[in-house]
């Protein structure tokens, strides 16, 4: 026969216990009990996956805060358009956050929230009559704070903004994380990329303070970067801005002679996306530190994060 049977009476066993196991009975997970702490649910999560990462990305975190070095929370506008300003800016008021870098849409949510304690409009019902990101106040008030905060005063955007909305007094002020920012004066980024935005299409925008202001804010967070040995960077919604500019800040950061080799990265998203993968999980932590993925929904994952944070924070260090 071209085929001949084999003879299965021959393969060779070994004992299981000479096995070397990925999962073991002291990594399994445990039942919850009505009435335990936040504490009590975080220790009996399997130590397995992702929630052994979780809980390193946690240690890690307060490790970081505890020896103050830098903690920078970049971000897409999708965690402010579900609810996480106010976890935000508490992180920034526990003085847990040292900075944060933003995308363009980021301002317009967080000024909504802010004037009018609503963001996030239908864009599909909008879209067929042309009205899709004509609200007059967005428009008429970011770009006269770009404008007059980058040509006059010489700020940033996030800077120019968050100082526009505490002077304004919002009704709503305590829901901006750049007025949160402007308060603690705290660095707040904002990396525009030129027609993403609505506030590009009304006619008092100026491009020369679009191009100025995130210029500037670039610089900024590469200052920032550049103190990131034995700090984290949280990249929470974006998929490709704060990605593209966080890899650029720290290829910058080195090129002029700063030790940033030793940091944690984290991508925190509903999806993994290539770039994230790439410019915050892998490639920055090549020379050491460690890159991780925590997936799920923004409104679920960042809440627990930051619970569990300043739940360690607050045990004995």
């Amino acid at each position: 026969m071209k085929f001949p049977p084999l003879d299965f009476s021959r393969v060779q066993t070994y004992p299981l216990a000479q096995r070397k196991s990925k999962v073991a009975s002291s990594s399994l997970g445990k039942p919850w009990q009505a009435g335990g702490t936040l504490r009590d649910f975080l220790h009996l999560l399997p130590a397995t996956l992702a929630a052994a990462d979780f809980r390193e990305v946690v240690v890690r975190l307060v490790a970081a805060v505890r020896a103050q070095r830098p903690v920078i929370l970049g971000m897409g506008a999708h965690p402010l358009k579900v609810g996480l300003s106010p976890l935000i800016i508490d992180l920034l008021e526990r003085g847990i956050v040292s900075a944060i870098a933003m995308n363009g849409a980021g301002v317009i949510h967080d000024f909504e929230l802010a004037s009018h304690g609503e963001t996030s409009e239908d864009v599909a019902a909008a879209l067929a009559d042309g009205s899709f990101g004509m609200a007059r106040e967005t428009g008429e008030f970011l770009n006269s704070a770009i404008r007059d905060g980058v040509l006059q005063q010489g700020v940033g955007i996030g800077q120019a903004v968050g100082e526009r909305i505490v002077a304004t007094r919002f009704p709503h002020v305590s829901l901006s994380v750049l007025a949160a920012c402007a308060r603690l004066q705290v660095p707040a980024c904002v990396h525009v990329a030129v027609g993403t935005d609505i506030i590009h299409m009304h006619p008092q925008v100026n491009g020369a303070a679009l191009g100025e202001g995130s210029l500037r804010d670039f610089r900024l967070l590469t200052a920032v970067v550049a103190q990131l040995e034995g700090g984290v960077f949280l990249n929470l919604g974006s998929a490709v801005i704060i990605p593209e500019v966080f890899l650029k800040a720290l290829s910058l950061a080195r090129n002029l002679g700063h030790t940033v080799n030793t940091v944690t990265t984290v991508d925190l998203d509903f999806v993994r996306h290539y770039r994230p993968a790439m410019n915050v999980v892998t490639r920055p932590t090549q020379n050491g530190g460690r890159g991780f993925h925590l997936t799920g929904h923004h409104e679920l994952l960042f809440p627990l994060l930051c619970a569990a944070v300043i739940e360690e924070l607050s045990s004995q260090a």
